[in-house]
């Protein structure tokens, strides 16, 4: 396993670089005349959504900055052309082939102008730079890709290589059904080749990733860490030119200050309020609410690694303390579906006759009587930070303590932020981890692979550190048809070994919630979480295109 503290040292004292280098020009009080605010709990550790695992440079800044070769339609969530215009699937799904959209302009930063528009030659180098261990780009800022290192993306696809300036093609070492679907995920952002090689002969290659440049409507203008991120509109962008001539992603307060800024109209959007706060967002007549059904799912994983928690007698044992509906009513406020399966509901392969585990604290009891357990006491990690999967990741873990209390289990809360809990949760120390996991994609191979797959424990995205063969077999099996039937067969029995095993407790699958000024118009609502500010306006046209 890499050293994943290494990487975020790296990481983030190269973003401090950045901030302090773009922090020339004070953040304005009023942008109104000029663009908006959008509020948001989240920090960025880098600009390349390909190094991330989540979070907020997946989730917001990844559709502002980049394009993708493939878009999913937020409402049908079917595939859509973006940068590639149009594909082929070949050799049974083996092969995969792209026209590329010609005049795609990317971005003309303080620290790159482009000479040309993008071509094959862009496409080839940001994912090379993934899938090839090889490549001289792979080890830079830490080569950590974990979204595709989940995948075992650099083993599966034999190569990527340009048949001309405008068409790419994919091999693969085997057929995998759901490779369009993962090159639709914001992980999958393609960069500037021009702008790589211009920083290889600067010998400063870790910038690619801290100084971005991509094809989106908006580009990178200032960055203060812990604070905010400021975009300005990008005049050349492809799908023309974005309403707002900037926007600034507000990171500076989180819970009740972030609703406050959207009540005195600091804040034009605020994304992901507590479901606590709907009652005050519902009576106010100067804002909207959104709510979609959403693909996320928040769980408890049980680290399998550690005794008696590598039972699964054990594990069953500890489900049956938890009071689901009490989270749905205290945490959610209605605003989420109690989960059955690590899939959510509007997945196609989600299994409808997946069970809620049950809330029976004497059997609980006497199963942990029966299997010699007493005495036991675990140790929770939890974030600190709201997740757009769960709006109050520490009061979730003090009701789940009182429930444990009850059967005789003492469970100790260790509240950990952002990347730190990845490397604390990575070290193996941990018994119980409150987390989640939110995708933009309908395929199921995005939330089985990613989250419980045995190469997800090197990628560290695999809080369970559990690694079952047969699990793995079945999920190969679905990935090498093309049928639909023979895929969804695949997972079903995919989720009863899960069901069996159970290496994590599926607890809800949230609504995405929004909320926004009453002026605000053209903010679309992703079940996903991401969407381009490319077409945001306001109502009285204050802001006007050049």
């Amino acid at each position: 396993m890499r050293n994943l503290f290494y990487s975020l040292l790296l990481t983030l004292g190269g973003l401090h670089g950045l901030a302090q280098a773009a922090a020339a020009p004070e953040k304005p009080r009023d942008i109104r005349q000029s663009g908006f605010v959008y509020c948001v709990n989240g920090q960025v550790n880098t600009f390349n959504p390909q190094m991330a695992s989540g979070g907020l440079v997946v989730d917001t800044l990844a559709a502002q900055l980049y394009d993708r070769l493939l878009d999913v339609d937020p409402y049908t969530y079917r595939l859509n052309p973006e940068l590639a215009q149009s594909w082929e699937v070949l050799d049974n799904g083996a092969t995969y082939r792209f026209r590329l959209r010609r005049d795609v302009q990317f971005q003309s930063t303080r620290w790159f102008k482009p000479s040309r528009p993008l071509n094959a030659d862009d496409v080839v180098f940001s994912f090379q730079r993934i899938f090839n261990r090889d490549d001289p780009w792979h080890e830079v800022n830490g080569g950590n890709y974990p979204y595709f290192d989940s995948l075992q993306f650099a083993d599966a696809v034999k190569d990527v290589r340009k048949l001309d300036n405008h068409t790419v093609e994919f091999r693969l070492n085997k057929p995998d059904a759901s490779f369009l679907w993962h090159l639709a995920t914001h992980y999958a952002s393609v960069m500037s080749e021009e702008y790589a090689n211009q920083l290889t002969r600067q010998g400063r290659q870790e910038l690619l990733d801290r100084n971005p440049v991509g094809t989106g409507p908006f580009q990178l203008s200032e960055y203060r860490a812990g604070q905010y991120v400021r975009l300005a509109r990008h005049p050349g962008y492809w799908r023309g030119v974005p309403h707002m001539p900037q926007v600034v992603i507000d990171l500076g307060s989180g819970g009740t200050g972030r609703l406050s800024k959207l009540l005195t109209g600091e804040c034009d959007v605020l994304a992901w309020p507590a479901a606590s706060q709907l009652t005050i967002l519902r009576d106010d007549p100067r804002l909207r609410l959104s709510l979609r059904p959403g693909m996320n799912i928040a769980y408890l994983a049980f680290n399998t690694n550690k005794a008696p928690l590598d039972n699964p007698a054990v594990r069953h044992a500890l489900a049956l303390a938890i009071n689901n509906q009490r989270l749905m009513q205290s945490i959610y406020y209605g605003t989420a579906e109690t989960a059955a399966s690590i899939l959510p509901r509007a997945s196609w392969a989600y299994d409808n006759d997946a069970k809620v585990t049950e809330y029976d604290p004497p059997r609980a009891r006497e199963q942990l009587k029966a299997l010699g357990i007493e005495n036991l006491t675990l140790r929770l990690w939890v974030p600190t930070a709201s997740q757009p999967w769960n709006p109050s990741p520490l009061k979730t873990a003090e009701l789940i303590q009182a429930d444990m209390a009850q059967i005789g289990v003492k469970v100790l809360i260790m509240p950990v932020e952002g990347r730190f809990q990845e490397a604390r949760l990575m070290e193996m120390n941990h018994d119980l981890t409150l987390t989640g996991w939110a995708t933009d994609s309908n395929d199921p191979d995005s939330f089985f692979r990613p989250l419980l797959s045995c190469a997800a424990i090197n990628s560290q995205t695999n809080y369970a550190h559990w690694c079952n063969e047969q699990f793995d077999d079945l999920l190969q099996k679905a990935l090498r048809s093309q049928q639909l039937s023979a895929r969804i067969d695949a997972y079903d029995r995919a989720q009863q070994v899960l069901a069996a095993e159970l290496p994590v407790l599926p607890l809800a699958s949230s609504l995405r919630l929004l909320a926004y000024r009453y002026d605000i118009k053209g903010l679309v609502f992703s079940p996903f979480g991401n969407a381009s500010f490319a077409g945001v306006s306001r109502e009285d046209d204050e802001v006007k295109k050049p």
